[in-house]
């Protein structure tokens, strides 16, 4: 298998791997509703078993960073989207690494913010943003392209989906319901790196052989 292959294949192993592991440690969270304990939460020093988030961060890191190199060689050579994908890769490696306080965001002993923690909420940010802006950036792109231009609404949709969950969850107006408005906003922008992953590892229409990804190499462009 070629090495970019593998390396788009990150794009669809990250947000399946890092869904089965809140989808796990949410359940293991004893006394506590499946969607009550936002996704950061999982991970902290007093959540029941945070290695596994701690494993999912870091492991959707990884392969958002090899998705976003792929990115790079295939098929986005120009646009800047493929850095913001590697951003967010990286940033959510940090969100695993340093880790929130508590499980809960309140509670009683609760006596400011660690520096760790801190700086969880900034990697979470980035993630946040690179998460959003990455596909809006490539579908300007990929619009020109009929190869990709299939995604182009579907993206513009799911990224907007995500959006807008993420205000509401940022404006806490649907409490107790944020953990659910959280794991539907990331789920919605992971489903985005899916599907672009899946149409990357989809061959060209008319392709044939190593003449037929040459004429398509110089049919987009690259």
């Amino acid at each position: 298998m070629r090495l970019w292959k593998l390396a788009a294949w990150g794009g669809v192993a990250g947000p399946v791997l890092f869904t089965a592991a809140w989808v796990v440690s949410s359940l293991r969270q004893a006394g506590y509703s499946p969607v009550e304990v936002q996704l950061s939460g999982l991970a902290a020093d007093d959540a029941a078993d945070p290695q596994i988030m701690m494993t999912g961060f870091v492991v959707l890191g990884v392969c958002s960073v090899a998705f976003g190199a792929a990115l790079a060689r295939r098929v986005a050579l120009r646009s800047p989207g493929r850095w913001l994908v590697m951003a967010g890769g990286v940033a959510a490696m940090a969100a695993g690494v340093f880790r929130r306080d508590h499980l809960l965001l309140t509670g009683p002993g609760f006596a400011g913010e660690s520096w760790h923690n801190q700086v969880h909420d900034v990697a979470s940010a980035v993630a946040y943003a690179a998460m959003l802006a990455a596909p809006l950036v490539l579908e300007r792109h990929f619009r020109d392209d009929p190869h990709w231009a299939v995604l182009s609404r579907p993206v513009q949709g799911l990224a907007l989906a995500s959006a807008a969950c993420l205000v509401v969850f940022a404006s806490r107006v649907a409490e107790p319901w944020n953990g659910a408005l959280q794991r539907a906003a990331v789920t919605l922008g992971l489903a985005i790196e899916v599907a672009l992953a899946v149409r990357m590892l989809t061959p060209r229409a008319g392709s044939r052989g190593p003449a037929g990804s040459a004429l398509a190499s110089i049919q987009a462009g690259r």
